[in-house]
């Protein structure tokens, strides 16, 4: 395993154990060492989505998609932060992405 797979991990276990604050903080450490971290990426959206940080949320669901663009869910999960933070036209976008990347890619 990897420092940063370790440096993941422990933000996920700082997640479950109600620290979310701290989590954050930890994946943001994670990805000053690798911008490309995905799932860093992946979690924050969410963890700052439940904080009600939308626009942060929104810019790493965006920095998914770019890294996994292949990835049905990847649009997914922007197009439910889009719908949390209210951007219902973005979010609707982000949908009917992941469902012409699910047609290309024959993910069920």
């Amino acid at each position: 395993m990897t420092v940063l797979d370790q440096m993941y991990d422990e933000a996920i276990a700082l997640q479950e154990g109600g620290k979310l604050e701290e989590a954050v903080g930890k994946l943001g450490e994670l990805l000053a060492q690798d911008p490309n971290y995905a799932l860093a990426h992946s979690a924050l959206s969410v963890y700052l989505g439940r904080m009600e940080r939308f626009e942060e949320a929104v810019a790493h669901a965006q920095r998914v998609c770019e890294l996994e663009p292949d990835d049905p869910f990847s649009y997914v999960a922007l197009s439910l932060i889009c719908q949390k933070a209210g951007m219902i036209a973005e979010a609707e976008t982000a949908s009917m992405e992941a469902r012409r990347r699910q047609a290309e890619t024959g993910y069920e």
